[in-house]
């Protein structure tokens, strides 16, 4: 006969769990479910997916403190940022010491003013090396520039703007201010409409429509209707032309990078100057050059830019 001992269970210690619980890590889950609990305070508001549980709202605030410094105003006081923030004075100077001490942020101890630090350029850095679309376009997007001497550049996308991610400036560059990390508004720009005449048809209207379509020139397309309408030229044509809409004097020839399902993964464009060429000029000697070019960096395996212009 076998030993109850070798079939019965161990009876739990009372305050077992609790124990293994103090000698491991804080439980982060309320009783009530599986999300984590939110801390107290009038600075812990949550940010723009805060109702999400897996929504860390100290990073999201550390980001802000960051986003103050919109080149605006390279120098502010700690007030400054909290205003721009729209933090509390306590949670900016906690975030904004935070990150002086990694070194992301500099401090001028005579006028007791932030800067950011050349450090924050790491994760541009770090970006432009890890973006597979990055490296496959860049040999094109050289070879361009390199072709007709103009300024080249790669752009991406992201939701109503278009984003300078590298460039190749010509000795007649003129937009000096408009460089990696740059964003234009997408509607008015050539990058801007390839990459949107190569979405959805509705998606590319729901973009449009919550769009500012504030006009920067006389030239600017701002009507809905004609933007739509220019959107199905562009996708049969394989390429888009702004001419002056943004800046002054600018003329930009685009088509769109495709990934293999035929949707925008960036656009090559090329900008060149009114004074040198005209829009008919432009698109005569341009575009084939650079819906070439997009063709080439798009995936091989499914839709490219586009058509060939037409004559």
């Amino acid at each position: 006969m076998r030993r109850a001992a070798l079939t019965a269970k161990k009876p739990r210690a009372k305050g077992a769990g609790r124990a293994s619980r103090r000698a491991g890590d804080k439980p982060t889950a309320s009783r009530h479910g599986d999300k984590p609990m939110a801390s107290r305070g009038s600075d812990n508001a949550a940010g723009p997916r805060g109702s999400e549980s897996l929504m860390v709202n100290s990073v999201d605030k550390a980001l802000k403190v960051m986003r103050a410094f919109d080149g605006s105003q390279r120098r502010l006081s700690l007030s400054q940022i909290a205003e721009r923030s729209g933090l509390g004075l306590s949670a900016t100077q906690r975030f904004t010491y935070t990150l002086l001490q990694l070194g992301y942020l500099r401090k001028d101890d005579a006028s007791r003013l932030y800067t950011l630090s050349p450090k924050t350029l790491e994760f541009g850095r770090r970006y432009l090396q890890s973006s597979e679309l990055v490296e496959r376009a860049m040999p094109y997007l050289l070879h361009l520039h390199q072709s007709c001497g103009e300024t080249t550049n790669l752009t991406l996308l992201d939701g109503e703007e278009i984003v300078f991610v590298s460039r190749f400036l010509s000795r007649n560059v003129f937009n000096v201010d408009v460089v990696v990390g740059t964003r234009l508004p997408a509607f008015c720009s050539a990058p801007g409409l390839a990459m949107l005449a190569r979405l959805e048809p509705d998606e590319a209207e729901a973009i449009l429509r919550r769009t500012d379509r504030r006009a920067f020139t006389t030239h600017t397309v701002t009507d809905l209707k004609r933007i739509l309408a220019r959107l199905a030229t562009i996708r049969s044509d394989g390429f888009a032309i702004a001419y002056q809409e943004i800046f002054h004097g600018d003329i930009s020839v685009a088509a769109a990078i495709t990934d293999a399902a035929g949707r925008p993964e960036g656009a090559i464009n090329l900008a060149s100057s009114t004074t040198r060429w005209t829009l008919a000029q432009a698109r005569e000697n341009f575009a084939p050059m650079v819906v070439a070019a997009a063709a080439s960096a798009s995936s091989k395996r499914g839709i490219h830019s586009g058509k060939e212009p037409r004559s």
